[in-house]
């Protein structure tokens, strides 16, 4: 009997050899993916971390400044570690060159505004202009204290904290000294003094002092006669030049009654402010003007009247008599004319707008304005919120009176030839669309003939409820920090 070896092989040491490779090459791919995606992800939290301990370490810095920049304390100290970053104080000339705000007062009817309008959303816009009459800008540096760590950038500056991403997206962190409350404008300008820098991993500790003298820099009439209270400027432009610009603009924003628009290749936000000019009853003369009408309101105007006399022994006797204004492509005008029989004055209300197709809006006046009195002693009282004062349509059809747009208001109605409706309703109509960019000078005049009115012996009552955003009052301050680091 022939015998055979038998073999048999054990195949469980070679599985359990496999299975410890499988985990090891588990582990070694896990290791790797946390520290190719993890690691970044822990740097990222570490650098925000950093960056918000430096936001509250500044948050509590605006809060001692302030009280130096009040006078409640002469010197105040913070501490903020430097967790490998740097912090600079940059209160010399070179910084406020990119630190400052400027301030400039304009008129709407000076004979270089239209020139410096087209422009005056733009850094610099002002240059050519400073020696022109009814212009006036001042300016006040600000400075900074601006902590840095990598991309990531944390800065007081103008009395407000503002925090930089590495994207190049300021945000606010606490607010700057600017207070509006839709009729008087303060701004406390805080201005940073110094130059020091420190680098490293240490504690700083930020030191601020004051002498507690602001100074004023409106309203300032030995300088200006112009620059007093109430504002006598048809506009209020403050140009905000800053690495944190659009935080500055996005702040304003927020505030009731602002806007701003910002200037990117300049790094600078632009605040507008409209200045309300005078109402109520006073002597008549050639030129007045209107502030921008709330619109949200159906009817803004209270009172738009006038008291006429004549000027001479001819009464008066005018043959177009004139009211009117213009804003951009708008056009408002009331004619007066003595037609169609003796003591009395008829009314035609044009509206034109460039920017509309069929561009021409008119009306004509169903009822008349009496003449009173004889020769030189005539007089007639103009009311253009005349309720019972009824105007007669004269085109084929309206553009103005649909929903709110570039070129019309509410309400949403169809005027078509022969459609009659108020003076009144006329005349809120169509002041809400000529002052809808703004504050519009109205001019009284007869084109072509001798003007038929007495001016010293006229009168004009004017009220209307303004667009929030107008300013009366302007309070402007220069307060100076000393700041160093220790």
């Amino acid at each position: 009997m022939t015998g055979k070896n038998v073999v048999i092989k054990c195949q469980k040491a070679e599985s359990s050899v496999v299975g410890v490779v499988i985990i090891l090459m588990l582990t070694t791919l896990s290791v790797g993916a946390i520290l190719l995606y993890g690691t970044p992800t822990i740097n990222d939290m570490q650098d925000m971390a950093k960056a918000q301990k430096a936001e509250q370490a500044f948050t509590v810095f605006d809060s001692r400044a302030s009280k130096v920049a009040l006078g409640e304390s002469p010197i105040q100290t913070t501490s903020l570690s430097l967790m490998g970053g740097t912090l600079e104080v940059k209160g010399e000339s070179e910084s406020y060159s990119n630190s400052e705000i400027k301030v400039v007062l304009a008129d709407i009817d000076a004979p270089w505004y239209d020139s410096f309008s087209q422009q005056r959303y733009k850094w610099g816009s002002w240059e050519g202009f400073e020696t022109e009459t009814n212009f006036t800008m001042f300016n006040a540096s600000m400075g900074s204290i601006i902590f840095k760590n990598d991309d990531r950038v944390v800065a007081y500056e103008g009395g407000g904290v503002w925090s930089k991403y590495p994207t190049g997206k300021a945000v606010m962190i606490s607010p700057p000294e600017f207070n509006y409350n839709g009729e008087t404008l303060t701004l406390p300008i805080m201005c940073i003094n110094g130059n020091t820098s420190i680098s490293g991993d240490t504690d700083v500790g930020i030191t601020v002092g004051s002498n507690n003298m602001p100074t004023v820099l409106y309203p300032d009439p030995i300088t200006d006669n112009r620059m007093t209270n109430p504002v006598k400027s048809d506009k209020v432009l403050i140009y905000i030049k800053s690495d944190f610009y659009n935080a500055w603009a996005d702040y304003a924003n927020t505030l009731a009654y602002t806007s701003a628009t910002v200037d990117g290749s300049n790094s600078t936000a632009v605040v507008e402010l409209e200045v309300m000019p005078p109402m109520g009853k006073s002597v008549l003369t050639h030129n007045f003007k209107v502030g921008a009408l709330n619109v949200s309101r159906s009817a803004p105007m209270y009172n738009f009247s006038f008291d006429l006399g004549a000027r001479a022994s001819q009464g008066l006797n005018p043959t177009n008599y004139q009211i009117s204004a213009t804003s951009g492509t708008k056009t408002l005008i009331y004619s007066l004319a003595k037609k169609g029989g003796a003591n009395q004055l008829q009314l035609t209300v044009t509206y034109q707008d460039t920017a509309a197709a069929s561009y021409i809006e008119k009306w004509d006046g169903v009822n008349i304005f009496p003449v009173t009195g004889t020769k030189q002693d005539q007089q007639a009282i103009v009311d253009l919120l005349d309720k019972n004062f009824k105007m007669k349509y004269d085109r084929a059809k309206d553009f103005s009176w649909n929903d709110t747009s570039a070129i019309s208001l509410p309400p949403n109605v169809d005027f078509h030839s022969g459609d009659q409706t108020s003076l009144y309703n006329i005349t809120q109509h169509y002041m809400k669309l000529i002052t809808m960019d703004g504050t519009v000078k109205f001019s009284l005049n007869s084109p072509g003939k001798s003007d038929p009115v007495d001016y010293d012996e006229s009168s004009l009552t004017l009220y209307y409820e303004g667009m929030p955003g107008a300013i009366t009052y302007l309070h402007v301050t220069r307060n100076d920090l000393s700041a160093s680091l220790t």
